[in-house]
C-alpha cells in the first residue's frame, strides 16, 4: 500500500487548488517505488498510485468548478451604495495631487489677456526653419540666428532643412497673422497671445534652463504705436502682480521688431529702493518687445501702408519667479515635492 501520510498531504494541497501536486516530487517518488517492489505486488501498488493521481485530478477539477460558480464581481459597484458610512469598506488614505505652478500661473495670465480682448493660440514643439527664422526677418546665415542656440532634429522639412525644437514662441507669429488677416478687413484687430514650451541649448544655472515656457503676444490694427505697446504691458503686469508699477524701455535689437526694446518694470519687492531680487538696481528687465517689423507683416500678406502692430515675448517661468521670489528656475522641472506642495 502507498504511504497514507504522503497521500493525505497531496490531497490537502489539491483541495487548496495547488496544481503543482501533479508534478510534485512526492507523487513521483510513489511511482518510482514501483520498480523496487516484488513482481507480485507491483500491479496492486501501481493501481493504488494511479487511483491517487486520478483522485487528485478530480479534487482540482472540483475546485475549478466551484470557483467558476462564484458570483461575478461588479467592478462598477464593489459595495452597496446604500450602505451607511460605517458599513462601507475603508479605503487606504491617498494624497490628492495638484496642478503644476506653471500651469496654474499660465491660466491666470491667459485670463488677464482674455479680459483685455486677446485670444489664446497654442504653440508647437516642433517647427520648420521658415517659421523659426525666415518669416521673422532672419536672413539666411545671419549671425542673429546664433543667439538662439537651437536644437535641431534629424527629420527634414520639404526643403531638406532640419526640423527645429522652437527656441521661442515667435514661430507662431506668421501663422496667427495669416489665419486672422480676414479680421483686419472686417475692421477688427488681430489680438493673440501664444503660450508654449521652448528649448535652448543653455548652460544650466539658477537663471537658465534648457526647457522653459514663454508667452508671445501680437496686436495688429490701424494706427497702432509704441504707446499702445507700453500701456498694454503695463496694464498686464499691474494686474498680474496686484500693484501699481512704473515701467520703462531700453533700446535693443530683434530682427522681427523695429524699433525693439527691453521692457523693464519697477521692482515689485522693494519699490525701486534696491534689493536682492533686482540686484540693487530698483528695476527688473522682464521681457523683449517692439513694433512688428514690416518684413514680418509682408511675409503674412498684410499691407504695411495700412496696418501696424506690436509684439512681445517673455518667459512665464521668469514672471512666476518674480511673483513668488523663487531663486532657482530649475525647481520648476525638478519634481521636488517640497517645492511643488507650496503651490497645492
Amino acid at each position: 500500500m502507498i504511504d497514507q501520510n504522503i497521500a493525505d498531504s497531496l490531497k490537502e494541497r489539491a483541495a487548496k487548488g495547488d496544481h503543482s501536486v501533479l508534478r510534485s516530487t512526492e507523487l513521483k517518488s510513489l511511482f518510482d517505488e514501483i520498480k523496487n517492489l516484488p513482481a507480485e505486488k507491483r500491479s496492486e501498488y501501481g493501481q493504488s498510485v494511479n487511483s491517487l493521481r486520478q483522485e487528485l485530478n478530480e479534487i482540482l477539477n472540483q475546485q475549478k468548478n466551484d470557483s467558476d460558480q462564484r458570483p461575478a464581481i461588479d467592478v462598477s459597484a464593489p459595495f452597496d451604495p446604500n450602505l451607511s458610512l460605517e458599513q462601507k469598506p475603508k479605503f487606504l488614505p491617498s494624497q490628492l495631487g495638484s496642478q503644476h505652478p506653471l500651469t496654474k500661473e499660465t491660466n491666470k495670465i491667459l485670463d488677464i489677456f482674455y479680459r483685455m480682448g486677446f485670444t489664446a493660440v497654442e504653440s508647437r514643439e516642433i517647427d520648420d526653419d521658415f517659421h523659426m527664422f525666415g518669416s521673422l526677418n532672419f536672413p539666411e546665415g545671419h549671425p542673429a540666428r546664433d543667439d538662439y542656440d537651437t536644437f535641431v532634429t534629424i527629420q527634414k522639412d520639404s526643403k531638406g532643412l532640419s526640423l527645429i525644437a522652437p527656441a521661442h514662441t515667435s514661430t507662431m507669429q506668421n501663422r496667427v497673422l495669416k489665419d486672422h488677416k480676414a479680421d483686419l478687413e472686417k475692421g477688427l484687430p488681430i489680438a493673440a497671445v501664444i503660450p508654449g514650451r521652448v528649448f535652448r541649448n543653455e548652460d544650466l544655472d539658477a537663471r537658465h534652463e534648457h526647457t522653459f515656457y514663454q508667452l508671445e503676444g501680437i496686436y495688429v490694427g490701424k494706427g497702432i504705436n509704441t504707446g499702445h505697446l507700453i500701456a498694454t504691458l503695463q496694464a498686464f503686469l499691474e494686474e498680474y502682480y496686484g500693484k501699481s508699477l512704473e515701467v520703462k524701455t531700453n533700446p535693443y535689437y530683434f530682427p522681427f521688431t523695429e524699433p525693439s526694446f527691453e521692457f523693464m518694470m519697477s521692482c515689485p519687492f522693494c519699490d525701486k529702493k534696491g534689493c536682492q531680487v533686482c540686484s540693487q538696481a530698483g528695476w527688473i528687465e522682464i521681457l523683449g518687445c517692439g513694433m512688428i517689423h514690416p518684413n514680418v507683416l509682408h511675409a503674412a500678406g498684410i499691407d504695411t501702408n495700412v496696418y501696424t502692430g506690436f509684439a512681445w515675448g517673455g518667459g512665464i517661468d521668469r514672471l512666476v519667479m518674480m511673483k513668488y521670489n523663487i531663486e532657482d528656475v530649475r525647481y520648476f522641472e525638478s519634481g521636488r515635492l517640497d517645492f511643488l506642495e507650496q503651490f497645492s
